[in-house]
């Protein structure tokens, strides 16, 4: 897939913001935001944010998505990945196979429960499991944490969030399943990924070009499930 505004003849119009208020480095990122075109596609196909894309390049390539798998997004807000996964599960308001979870509130999703609280709180986890009523088939984490203005304790912070999500996938993934979780380049820790590579067939960091170029991102991709461990809980 090529990305959107690559191809074509002639030259488009960007959008300058004016409003002499704000910051410059505000106004660059708005007029950036205003001009991206994923963020034009995600709104004439009706996706809730052009992290959809995101999602949407990864399984083209990797196939984590099937009809009638189920499906748990952590982070879920404002839903573009549950969109994704609900469209490629086939997943119905009937019989939903896609639960997401996030603390901030949301417009409902079709095909998808979305429950409204934090994953960090205890009850969570076990939440999720019986509102998806299954093990899940893929778990999926684009958390992040809300920044503070400094670098390295934001960076912390996600990958706080990023373990926190691979623990709780592989203690309840069906085996041969697969999770997929943002991260950073540099960022994750050894003992993740070591414990990571024990417990899945394959784990490797992807880049989708939806994600920026300028941008840090990246996201941990791990397949294959082993299954728990003997003895593991």
């Amino acid at each position: 897939m090529k990305k959107p505004g690559s191809g074509g003849t002639g030259r488009a119009l960007k959008a300058r913001v004016k409003n002499s208020r704000l910051k410059e480095s505000s106004r660059r990122w708005l007029e950036r935001h205003m001009n991206d075109p994923y963020v034009q596609r995600s709104k004439a196909e009706g996706y809730r944010s052009r992290a959809a894309y995101k999602l949407i390049e990864i399984d083209d390539k990797h196939h984590l998505l099937k009809p009638g798998g189920k499906v748990i997004d952590l982070g879920a807000a404002p839903g573009g990945w549950c969109q994704v996964s609900a469209e490629r599960t086939k997943s119905t308001d009937a019989a939903p196979t896609v639960v997401g979870i996030d603390y901030l509130g949301m417009d409902p999703v079709p095909g998808a429960i979305v429950l409204q609280m934090d994953f960090l709180e205890d009850s969570a986890p076990e939440k999720l499991l019986q509102t998806l009523g299954d093990a899940p088939d893929v778990v999926l984490s684009d958390m992040a944490a809300p920044t503070t203005g400094h670098r390295q304790t934001d960076h912390l912070r996600t990958m706080h969030l990023c373990e926190v999500a691979a623990e709780f996938a592989m203690s309840v993934l069906k085996p041969g399943g697969h999770f997929l979780a943002k991260t950073f380049q540099g960022g994750t820790e050894a003992v993740l990924l070591d414990r990571l590579k024990r417990s899945f067939r394959t784990v490797q960091h992807v880049k989708p070009p939806a994600s920026r170029d300028a941008s840090v991102e990246l996201y941990l991709l791990a397949k294959g499930f082993k299954g728990k461990a003997d003895g593991s809980t």
